[in-house]
């Protein structure tokens, strides 16, 4: 008897994700991956940073998106977001060269609240120094 494992990349490097497109359920391209925002304290990423481009005429904004509101399709190198595109015309942004204080939590439980996601530091206990 022959049994298969599947096998899976626990760890992926930041770098397979800069540039993945960020599409809705529907397969409708939103959006590309810039960077990841990585929370020094618990070691989690808090955000992807989205650029939506010309997408609803939102010009060269950025967008902060929960990593948790993103679902990876590795296989097909892209992530999705289930978000309405009616909804997005309204999302939090912020101009490229003036980046919002990300260790604000006020403004990440708006963050996380627009996108209906749990804060990622709730439950989770900020790293020790060894």
């Amino acid at each position: 008897m022959t049994t298969t494992t599947e096998t899976r990349n626990n760890v992926i490097s930041t770098r397979t994700l800069m540039g993945d497109k960020v599409v809705n359920p529907q397969g409708e391209h939103l959006g590309d991956i810039k960077e990841l925002m990585i929370d020094p304290q618990t070691g989690h990423v808090g955000y992807a940073v989205l650029s939506f481009g010309g997408f609803l005429g939102m010009g060269d904004k950025l967008f902060a998106i929960p990593f948790s509101a993103l679902e990876l399709k590795a296989d097909r190198k892209e992530f999705v977001l289930n978000v309405p595109k009616d909804k997005l015309k309204t999302a939090p942004g912020f101009d490229k060269n003036d980046w919002p204080k990300s260790a604000d939590r006020q403004w990440g439980t708006e963050i996380h609240t627009f996108y209906g996601a749990t804060p990622y530091w709730e439950g989770i206990p900020a790293r020790t120094n060894r």
